[in-house]
């Protein structure tokens, strides 16, 4: 006679608890292909990026090529540092890295809403065509769109052309302090516009269209739907790419500003990095410079950690 087992009477056997070591063994035997792939970038890093970071002991000490190594080098402290912040110029090219990089970072939500309105286009060459003509300077060098700026706002060039044209009269847009952070930012506001919305539309090309069938039927407008479905989608991606931005806030594009700037307008385009530039490259003074270049770097470090403890609490969203 055959017994028959009843559900729920007797010990039940349970599997061992799985451990955290075991655990991280099987992920690493699951993706052991893709961690080696990883190891040549992991090398490159390791060799281009992180061993070059040992260098910036001469923050901290009097290097001079002609005689020490940065080794051997005299240790002064934070003299540098001391230095930097007791001299006349630190408030200014604090104040204009501040300005440039707030200034642009106004410009932040442009890329997100072309990206909106560029996913509203129905037809699809129409949509290309646009694409394809805002992409297309992006692959334009600095040195070429800065030659582009000083021919077009030339006092003789095509811009003040068109202003005395219409009776404003000739502007001083190259030497004048005031317009340099407008050119500056706008310039870069124009030349990566297009390419900057890339991730945002590629965001949005997986929304579900059965979500925009259902919120139609429910009497929602086009504004309702680009409001309740698409912007909510995108939104992590644009936290990730404010944190990013926001964790730059320190940094400038330098070579963009060594090439607009002059004796007229370095009241205003004078930053961070054309003064580690000159004081470092153009003098030799490399222990000044890399302390002003690791004082930067650790606001923009301190900053990015801070945007992105703030984002991992309200929106549940961090770069990690």
């Amino acid at each position: 006679m055959k017994t028959s087992s009843v559900q729920g009477v007797g010990p039940q056997l349970q599997a061992p608890p799985v451990t955290k070591s075991q655990k991280l063994l099987n992920h690493f035997k699951a993706y052991f292909w893709l961690y080696v792939f990883m190891v040549p970038t992991l090398i490159w890093f390791a060799i281009f990026c992180y061993g070059p970071m040992s260098g910036i002991i001469i923050a901290f000490k009097r290097y001079k090529v002609s005689s020490d190594s940065i080794w051997t080098a005299k240790w002064v402290g934070f003299k540098w540092f001391e230095s930097f912040f007791n001299s006349y110029y630190a408030k200014t090219v604090i104040r204009n890295t501040l300005v440039l990089s707030f200034y642009g970072l106004a410009t932040f939500p442009l890329p997100v809403i072309f990206a909106l309105m560029l996913n509203e286009i129905g037809n699809a060459r129409f949509k290309t065509v646009i694409q394809t003509i805002m992409y297309a300077p992006h692959f334009i060098s600095i040195v070429v769109l800065v030659s582009m700026i000083n021919i077009f706002f030339a006092d003789s060039g095509l811009v003040n052309d068109l202003l005395k044209a219409i009776g404003i009269g000739e502007v001083n847009f190259l030497t004048n302090p005031d317009a340099f952070p407008h050119m500056y930012v706008w310039s870069f506001v124009w030349q990566n516009l297009g390419w900057n919305c890339i991730i945002y539309v590629a965001a949005l090309s997986g929304v579900d269209p059965a979500l925009h069938e259902a919120a139609t039927l429910d009497g929602a407008n086009r504004m309702q739907r680009i409001w309740h479905i698409n912007l909510p989608t995108i939104l992590p991606t644009v936290v990730i790419t404010l944190i990013m931005r926001v964790g730059n806030i320190m940094a400038s594009n330098t070579d963009k500003v060594l090439l607009m700037i002059n004796d007229l307008n370095s009241e205003t385009a004078e930053v961070i990095g054309t003064f580690v530039y000159e004081r470092g490259l153009s003098k030799g003074d490399y222990g000044y410079a890399t302390a002003v270049g690791l004082f930067s770097n650790v606001i923009n470090l301190l900053l990015l950690l801070t945007v992105n403890k703030i984002s991992e609490k309200v929106t549940d969203t961090s770069l990690f």
